[in-house]
């Protein structure tokens, strides 16, 4: 597959996209539109008693509010943990001691190249959210319970989210 240097279709202050060109394996001209990203964490803040720091977050591009785990774009050149504390941050309110990485993701490789590192935080205190311009954010404190019941009940309907618990609760199971 020879592809052509790629073209900038439209560049914003988070993502660019690009116009790939390339002869697939038939010899195929083939043409895309693809999103580049800086990358991404999610968080699964964790309370000492267990209960999991969920968010009510207003998301303009579905028209909804849904239930997620707090989550943020990495700023250029920042390093995955730098953004994880600083999501944390401004989108609860809590400080971790400790993040620990455990899974690194693409969110939708068919169409961009976003790369999501999702850790688990611990040892949090509460303070001050920092919410940015146009962030409708509500914090949301469950035990596994609830968030089983929210799993019944098919409310989480984010992807990372989904992703993010099913992979900790394996790991929760499997010690």
């Amino acid at each position: 597959m020879e592809e052509a240097s790629p073209q900038c279709v439209l560049e914003t202050s988070r993502f660019r996209v690009m116009r790939h060109r390339w002869k697939d394996a038939q010899g195929r001209e083939v043409q895309r539109e693809l999103l580049e990203h800086p990358g991404a964490v999610v968080l699964l803040p964790e309370l000492e008693d267990g209960r999991i720091c969920l968010i009510r977050n207003h998301r303009v591009a579905v028209g909804k509010t849904l239930i997620e785990l707090p989550a943020g774009t990495r700023d250029p050149e920042e390093d995955p943990e730098t953004t994880a504390f600083r999501e944390l941050q401004e989108e609860t309110g809590y400080q971790a001691k400790k993040l620990e990485l455990l899974h690194v993701f693409y969110t939708a490789p068919g169409i961009m190249n976003e790369k999501m590192y999702f850790f688990h935080a611990t040892g949090l205190t509460l303070g001050e959210r920092q919410l940015d311009a146009g962030e409708e954010i509500e914090t949301l404190l469950l035990d596994w319970e609830g968030i089983q019941e929210l799993f019944n009940q098919r409310q989480i309907e984010d992807a990372k989210t989904l992703v993010a618990l099913l992979w900790y609760e394996r790991l929760r199971r499997n010690g």
